[in-house]
Parts: structure tokens; C-alpha cells; sequence
């Protein structure tokens, strides 16, 4: 990826600079060429001034001041200059291998200036074998044609001048594109580092390491998003897979119990069923009563391993009207054990909660204050506003529960030392989870006079939380 995002900035930036460049050189060579031209052409209209009182007179080929000003300008320039009289014959000549008197009227440059109009341009030359740069002027007297000045450049040189701005520019893209290239690896190595990190992170976590974090805290905020979500990620498969070992654990202590009974109920019916048949017969109805609770057991534990490790979507329900229902539905049971059940509600009490998580839980609070509310007494179950949400209490009268049994009571598979044989120990466990699963809270605690206070906050519709896991 490193290499790929390196690829990506640089050509960006060579695209750029070859959109950019390339015109420009070729703005640059024409400009160049031009500058060259006007300043041999400026050159030769001053040398043109100089010649045009000489050639007047007619004593131009023997005019040593003319001839050491077109000797300075060959030295200095390396320019090759000819002045000629109005019929091109030529008076001054700075190139030592051709000689004044010499006939150039048949240079087309030279024909054309002598007639009055300045000259520009390249052409080939066949007495120098190789392509010429040339500027011709007109020498001027009044309306006059005096006679030519003409300047002469190779080509080849001119064209060097012109390729050395060229080159320069050239340098400079280069130096862009290597800066391009720092600058792109700098910041590829910002991306991809942590993103490295990530993924080395990411491959521990697959081997099965616990407890793996990505550092959150280097790269681009969306990187550093990344690592802080892989991180919550992280953190909550350790949870989930404690709460699994843990849950696995409590399963199979709890299960080995009621399974070793069962099999020992067994075989005992079976050691008696000849020659016992009526203690076999009561031994097998005991291994059905222990394949009941141990089916009770089950599904409790598939119901606390459903309110584990998943997302709850909330739905509105209405608590009054769940407590009212349950409660009578366990009003009869309650009249056999001498216990009456009363309900008190606001009007309308709409709360989030989980589907049917409501009934659950009431149903299990009644069920323990069942089991221990002594004949005569009275359940009360009271639905009203707490805080900002609803409150679902259940009060009994038994006998109470001590500050560390009310701090253990929710935990799995906990059970009151001198609780009635027949419970799981999961009971509020589940409760716990189904009402934290949507932002609410459950709470004991004890009953002025004596008893338990079971209690369940549920979230209002209008603070709905997001949902928990």
C-alpha cells in the first residue's frame, strides 16, 4: 500500500508538472528565440547608425573606427556582421576569411534590406555548410538606402542558448519530483505505519491473543478512529470470550449436580425394579422430578446465553398494563399459599425495553417473593415515575435479605444459603441482563419492617438510549 500511495503522489505530481512544463517550454523556447533576435536586431540598427555617415561618403571600406567596432561586437558576440554598400557590395566584414569588395546582393536578406525592408529569419548556408540565424537592417539616410548591415549567428548556438533555459526548467521539475517523492513517502509512512500496526494487531487477534490494542494515538483522525474502534472491538470479544469461559465454566458445575443425581436415580431404579418394584417406581418418579428441574435448568441458561453478547432493538410497552396482567396471572397461585397480591399504577407508564422482557421480569420478582412471603402477608407490586424513566417495584414480607446477599444476589448462579431447594441461581441474573440490555437498572434493597424490595427502572420513550450489548 506504501508503494502503491508513493506511485499515486508522484504521478500526480509529474502529471501536474508535465501539463505544466511542457507548454512553458516551448512559451520559453519561442520567447528566447525572440529575445536573441530583437537584441541582434537592436545590435544592428546601432551599428547601422555608426556605418550610415561613412557609407555616405563613400569611405566606409577605409574606415578603420568601423572596422574595429565590427572587430569589437565579432569579439565580444561571436556574431558575424557585414556592412555593405546599397548595390551589396560588401565595405566591412568581420570575418577575416572573406575579404570587402565581395558581392552579396544575391542574399535574399541582403536584397531585401537593401530595398528598404529589415530582415529576420533562419535559412541554410552553402558557403558555411550549416543553418544560419540572420538579422539584416537598412542603412538609412534620410529616405535613402545607404546601404545593409547583417548579422550572422550559427544556429546551433543560438539553439544552446535557447536549450539552457530549457534545461533549467527541466532541473527544476526534476527537483520537484524528488521533493514530490520525499514528501509522499513522509506522508505514506504516516498512513501506512499505524495502519501496519493495525494489521499486525489484527493477525494477533486472529491467532486467539487476548487482550491485543492498537496504538490509537499517531496517523490522520480516520486512521486513529480506526484503531480506537478496533480497540473497542477488541476489548469487547476479551469480554465476551471471559463472559463464554466463565458462563462454560458456571454451566457445567451447575449441570453436574442435578446430571450425577439423576444417573445415581437411575440406577438405583434399575437395582430395584425386580426385586423392589415399588421403590423403583419412586425412584424413577424422583429421576423425573431431577429431569425437570434439570430441563428448568437449561432453559434458563439458554435464556441467559440469548441476553448475552447481542444487540436488544427496544420496543415501547405500556408497565402498567404488563403489571396489572401478570399480576393476574399469579394471583391464584398466590391465594393457595395464603399470600394476596396487590397492584398500584400510574395511568400510562410507556418504557423501552426488550420484547417481553417486561413480563420476565416482574414474573420472576413475584416468583421469589413467593417463595418466601409468609402465609397471610401481602405482595405489593407498584408501578410509578423514577427520574427521568418508570420503576416496576415488587415488596414482600420475608425475611429479608443482609447487605452481602443483596450485593451477590445477582450474580449467576448465586443462591441464598437457606433458599428453597428448587431454584437455578439464574433467575436475577437474567433480569439484570434484560433490563441493562436497553439502558435500565435493577436494584435491591430492604423494606422498612422487614422484607425485600425488588426493584426495575426502565428508560422513558423520550430518552431512548442506544441500545446495549
Amino acid at each position: 500500500m506504501r508503494w502503491r500511495l508513493v506511485a499515486v503522489l508522484v504521478g500526480i505530481t509529474v502529471a501536474v508538472l508535465l501539463a505544466h512544463d511542457l507548454p512553458l517550454a516551448g512559451h520559453l523556447r519561442r520567447v528566447e528565440r525572440d529575445r536573441i533576435i530583437t537584441g541582434l536586431e537592436r545590435d544592428a540598427f546601432v551599428i547601422a547608425g555608426r556605418s550610415e555617415e561613412a557609407l555616405e561618403l563613400g569611405t566606409a571600406r577605409a574606415n578603420p573606427a568601423l572596422q574595429a567596432l565590427v572587430d569589437e561586437y565579432r569579439t565580444s558576440t561571436g556574431a558575424r556582421v557585414i556592412v555593405t554598400d546599397h548595390l551589396g557590395i560588401a565595405m566591412v566584414i568581420s570575418d577575416e576569411e572573406a575579404a570587402a569588395g565581395a558581392d552579396y546582393s544575391t542574399r535574399p536578406e541582403i536584397a531585401a534590406a537593401a530595398a528598404g525592408t529589415p530582415q529576420r529569419g533562419r535559412r541554410p548556408s552553402r558557403t558555411l555548410g550549416t543553418e544560419l540565424l540572420f538579422v539584416s537592417v537598412p542603412v538609412l539616410s534620410g529616405n535613402d538606402v545607404e546601404g545593409v548591415v547583417r548579422l550572422t549567428y550559427p544556429a546551433s548556438v543560438v539553439d544552446e542558448r535557447v536549450e539552457r533555459r530549457v534545461r533549467g526548467l527541466l532541473v527544476v521539475a526534476v527537483i520537484s519530483v524528488l521533493m514530490a517523492l520525499v514528501a509522499a513517502w513522509a506522508l505514506a509512512n504516516t498512513v501506512t505505519r499505524p495502519l501496519r500496526r493495525l494489521r499486525l494487531a489484527t493477525e494477533r487477534l486472529a491467532t486467539g491473543e487476548d487482550g491485543v490494542r492498537a496504538p490509537d494515538d499517531e496517523g490522520p483522525p480516520e486512521v486513529r478512529s480506526l484503531a480506537r474502534s478496533f480497540n473497542t472491538m477488541s476489548a469487547r470479544l476479551s469480554s465476551l470470550l471471559a463472559a463464554q469461559r466463565s458462563f462454560a465454566g458456571d454451566a457445567s458445575h451447575q449441570l453436574r449436580t442435578p446430571l450425577t443425581a439423576l444417573r445415581v436415580r437411575l440406577e438405583q431404579a434399575a437395582d430395584a425394579v425386580d426385586d423392589h418394584p415399588e421403590e423403583a417406581k419412586l425412584r424413577i418418579e424422583a429421576a423425573s422430578a431431577e429431569t425437570e428441574r434439570l430441563q428448568h435448568l437449561v432453559d434458563q441458561l439458554l435464556m441467559l446465553a440469548r441476553t448475552e453478547g447481542r444487540t436488544v432493538e427496544p420496543v415501547v410497552v405500556d408497565l402498567a398494563v404488563v403489571a396489572r396482567e401478570r399480576v393476574e396471572m399469579w394471583q391464584p397461585l398466590a391465594e393457595e399459599s395464603g399470600v394476596r397480591v396487590t397492584c398500584s399504577s400510574i395511568p400510562a407508564a410507556r418504557v423501552l425495553t426488550a420484547p417481553e422482557a417486561a413480563e420476565q421480569v416482574i414474573d420472576n420478582f413475584l416468583d421469589n417473593a413467593l417463595r418466601v412471603a409468609p402465609p397471610g402477608s401481602a405482595l405489593e407490586v407498584v408501578v410509578h415515575r423514577a427520574g427521568g424513566g418508570v420503576a416496576v417495584r415488587v415488596l414482600d414480607r420475608g425475611p429479608g435479605m443482609t447487605d452481602e446477599q443483596r450485593a451477590h444476589a445477582f450474580d449467576r448462579f448465586w443462591r441464598a444459603p437457606d433458599a428453597r431447594s428448587g431454584g437455578s441461581g439464574l433467575g436475577l441474573a437474567i433480569v439484570q441482563r434484560l433490563v441493562e440490555a436497553t439502558g435500565g437498572s435493577v436494584e435491591l434493597s430492604a423494606r422498612d419492617g422487614g422484607g425485600t424490595i425488588a426493584s426495575a427502572i426502565f428508560r422513558s420513550p423520550d430518552e431512548r438510549p442506544t441500545p446495549h450489548t
